[in-house]
């Protein structure tokens, strides 16, 4: 091999060894508030008898290890924070993943999280399921540094629902199209009610509740099933003049995740996550 064939071939070598090294060792950081549910309180080793409103969570994983740091405790009126100070749990463990579950592995208990894609995941059962939220958080940890992108990597089936379903939770404001530009605002509320429309499945009416309508009690329109990316299941809520203008990706019957119009998956901070729970 000539001299400048020879270099051309070691600069190749060199660049793809560094890019497999990186891959390999990629760290990705999330973070989110949940509530504190038994499953969840069994793995961090909070007694089940504690009071406890919230956990706020920065979980990093790097190849097949994790470190957690969770604080948590009653949450102090009109902020973000705790009373008292609440509760800090730091913990380190190994990693595994099955599939597009990742399972925490420490001092003999296993939390499943569901890898919904790069930017997001979903805490979850012994089984597998979903972990449903309440009206305040959701079981959502989200990427520090998000991707925005539009993959999925769970998949659902529609529900077949005579009456109707209602669903809770409290979001970020980035919401598309909900809050103007400039608009001062911390959260956002939401009360969805989707109403069933006697045989057909993929079509019905709704009520949503919460802050952008609450002095006008409430908005009512249509919603339909659109069907996204890979057969994936959107609940779009229509305008009065038939456009949609809000999209809930289904991941599960129990929960529905914003997205934008594109169907890119919308992307929590420390405090609040883009998810609505049902409720019974």
């Amino acid at each position: 091999m000539s001299k400048p064939g020879y270099m051309k071939f070691l600069i190749y070598f060199l660049f793809t060894l560094f890019m497999v090294s990186g891959a390999e060792g990629k760290e990705r950081s999330f973070t989110g508030s949940t509530p504190a549910g038994p499953v969840v309180k069994s793995f961090l080793g909070i007694p089940l008898a504690d009071s406890v409103d919230f956990i706020r969570w920065k979980l990093v994983m790097r190849d097949n290890e994790y470190s957690l740091s969770c604080h948590y405790g009653i949450g102090k009126p009109n902020t973000n924070g705790f009373m008292n100070g609440g509760k800090k749990i730091e913990l380190k463990g190994n990693l595994k993943k099955v599939q597009h579950y990742y399972l925490l592995q420490n001092a003999g208990k296993t939390l499943s999280v569901a890898e919904l894609n790069e930017d997001l995941l979903h805490l979850s059962n012994p089984n597998n399921s979903l972990l449903v939220g309440n009206a305040g958080w959701s079981y959502i940890l989200n990427s520090i540094k998000p991707s925005r992108t539009d993959q999925v990597s769970l998949t659902s089936t529609p529900t077949a629902f005579k009456d109707s379903m209602t669903f809770q939770g409290r979001t970020p404001c980035a919401v598309p199209g909900i809050i103007p530009s400039g608009t001062e605002c911390y959260k956002l509320k939401w009360y969805l009610v989707l109403y069933g429309n006697g045989p057909k499945k993929d079509e019905g009416k709704y009520k949503v509740f919460g802050t952008p309508w609450r002095e006008k009690g409430g908005r009512t329109g249509k919603w339909k099933i659109t069907t996204g990316k890979n057969g994936r299941i959107i609940y779009q809520l229509n305008d009065e003049n038939g456009k949609g203008f809000i999209y809930l990706l289904k991941l599960d019957d129990n929960v529905l995740v914003f997205t934008d119009a594109q169907g890119r998956l919308l992307v929590g901070d420390e405090d609040f996550s883009y998810t609505l729970n049902r409720s019974e």
